[in-house]
């Protein structure tokens, strides 16, 4: 994966039963003319996960006409430190455009972690309770948003929602055992500005 910092996210997604569906790459631009594709690796295992006839499920982005539900990976190379994939179903390099940026997931056992102590999936995060460097509580992660930069999606104690990226200035510990994440708090991130929390609500017109 692309990391962000010692509390970078592989990510993950919602499953059932004792399996996951965890976020491995999302797809960049093509490459070439024959439906090559970069990859931005969102795992510690690539090797593992884009194997020669790996099934992969996609995610089109918002607004993306890409209607596939899953990818399968037909070869990959690396070139310059860049993961080049081939995935059956993108012939060529129109296929591969329409591709670009749609997220792939696999599926893997509930109780797997990461190789990398320093990576999570983002179930291990949601949940966990949120302070600030002093200790402060601010609230808990409610979810992650996945993109070119990663986002801890924070619900705070009076229910706002605050979206701080996940890399290691902002995020610079993640306890999954403790229950806890750190976040280097400043008005503006998670809490508030000073007159925006002077103000209060509102008043009803």
């Amino acid at each position: 994966m692309v990391s962000t910092g010692p509390t970078a996210s592989t990510g993950a997604g919602s499953g059932g039963g004792d399996r996951i569906e965890v976020v491995v790459g999302r797809i960049g631009k093509p490459h070439g003319i024959r439906g090559e594709v970069t990859v931005d690796v969102r795992t510690d295992e690539p090797d593992r996960r884009y194997v020669a006839g790996a099934v992969l499920m996609a995610e089109a982005p918002r607004g993306s006409a890409f209607s596939a539900r899953t990818l399968t990976v037909a070869r990959t190379r690396w070139h310059q430190g860049v993961l080049l994939a081939t995935f059956e179903e993108l012939g060529d390099r129109t296929a591969a455009e329409g591709a670009r940026g749609v997220v792939l997931r696999t599926a893997v056992a509930a109780d797997e972690s990461p190789e990398d102590p320093e990576e999570f999936y983002d179930h291990q995060l949601v949940g966990l309770a949120v302070h600030d460097v002093d200790g402060t509580h601010l609230g808990e992660v409610a979810g992650l948003v996945h993109g070119a930069q990663d986002l801890l999606r924070i619900r705070t104690l009076d229910r706002r929602e605050a979206l701080v990226p996940f890399v290691a200035a902002l995020v610079p510990e993640v306890d999954v055992a403790g229950g806890r994440v750190v976040v280097a708090d400043r008005p503006g991130l998670v809490s508030p500005f000073p007159e925006d929390e002077a103000a209060g609500p509102e008043a009803p017109a």
